[in-house]
């Protein structure tokens, strides 16, 4: 049995509120919006070569390539929710993603920057 998914529309308006003012935005709020995106992402990159993790509220594979079955995988990209969400809508670069250390990718297929803004 697969994983239960996010309704856009509930994704959607829980994206609308987290981005919209995310400090006040309900815990559950911005799971929700964090969750939806790698989902979105997850249907718009398949694959399990790139594992993004976004703690403590979801991780996804994507990206067609080798995958992993055990152990950490060989190519991780990890940020926290706040910046998953402005990666994923376009109001934060890969670039400035990256130098600010604000999203840390480790392996040579961990690079979103074709994937990003989510859509």
């Amino acid at each position: 049995m697969g994983k239960a998914r996010i309704p856009d529309e509930v994704g959607s308006a829980a994206v609308s509120a987290a981005t919209g003012d995310f400090d006040a935005a309900s815990r559950d709020t911005r799971a929700s919006a964090v969750r939806w995106l790698l989902q979105r992402l997850a249907d718009e990159a398949p694959g399990n070569s790139v594992e993004v993790r976004v703690p403590p509220f979801g991780a996804v594979q994507c990206i067609e390539g080798p995958g992993h079955t055990r152990g950490t995988p060989p190519n991780v990209v990890e940020m926290d929710a706040r910046t998953w969400l402005q990666l994923a809508t376009g109001t934060l670069a890969w670039a400035d993603g990256l130098a600010t250390a604000r999203i840390h990718a480790s392996g040579q297929r961990a690079d979103l920057s074709a994937h990003v803004p989510v859509r």
